[in-house]
């Protein structure tokens, strides 16, 4: 079985490394300090397990996971219990609370073992960051061996294309995939408005609506970009901003 080790901390690495040097038939692969690291390190390195950290710098342990896709066990390692049921609700196999003993590790290990051992296809992994507590701050997107990363509040307006979303930011655009309604559900409905089947807008970037037809309107952006508002989204505009329209 072929192992990463992903955390902050050296110390925190460097005994994981020491418990599983015990074990002849694990070969530990990559060590990575961060989540840019360990993204970069999974996709060269295919490993079948990671120990992931939760609070790390650049990266967290979830936007990680979210990144690599499905495909690789993952205990989480962490000081922190709070996310315990979102570790699980992202199909991990098993999550240390730091500090945590030998036969605490042992237990974990030997749960991962027998789950890849059983060589089923691993469910399919949800997006890590849909199901947060709370609402987005960001968004992270991979573009081949790149990782952007999106403040929410410069987020422009998202469209769908299939099971993929065009997100607009800053003049720029990335593709990301993710269905439009799951994102719909992890932003502020207050500061973003599904518009049209297919646009979800900012509400901070719409200065004005337009007719386009007889029976249709466009919401015009400060940057002149022009999307399309169907009848119920002119409805959520009106009654968040009001005469603003």
């Amino acid at each position: 079985m072929t192992v990463m080790i992903v955390d902050d901390e050296e110390l925190a690495r460097r005994l994981l490394r020491e418990m599983l040097a015990d074990h002849q038939d694990i070969e530990v692969v990559a060590e990575c300090a961060n989540g840019f690291e360990a993204v970069k390190a999974a996709a060269e390195r295919k490993p079948d397990l990671m120990f992931l950290d939760v609070q790390m710098p650049k990266l967290d342990g979830f936007e990680v996971l979210e990144l690599i896709g499905p495909g690789v066990g993952v205990i989480f390692v962490t000081a922190y219990d709070n996310y315990a049921l979102r570790a699980f609700d992202v199909h991990a196999v098993d999550y240390l609370l730091k500090p945590f003993s030998k036969e605490r590790f042992e237990a974990a290990l030997s749960l991962a073992e027998n789950r890849l051992g059983e060589n089923t296809p691993p469910p399919a992994l949800l997006a890590a960051t849909a199901r947060a507590p709370g609402y987005l701050e960001r968004i992270v997107v991979k573009d081949g061996t790149r990782v952007h990363i999106i403040p929410v509040a410069r987020l422009d307006f998202a469209e769908a294309q299939d099971d993929y979303i065009r997100l607009a930011s800053n003049g720029k655009t990335y593709l990301k995939q993710q269905t439009i309604a799951s994102l719909e559900e992890s932003l502020d409905p207050r500061q973003f408005i599904r518009i049209h089947r297919s646009y979800i807008v900012n509400l901070d970037r719409v200065v004005k609506m337009e007719p386009y037809s007889k029976d249709s309107k466009v919401a015009v952006l400060s940057d002149g970009k022009q999307l399309p508002v169907s009848r119920s989204g002119y409805q959520r505009l009106t009654a968040l901003l009001g005469e603003k329209l």
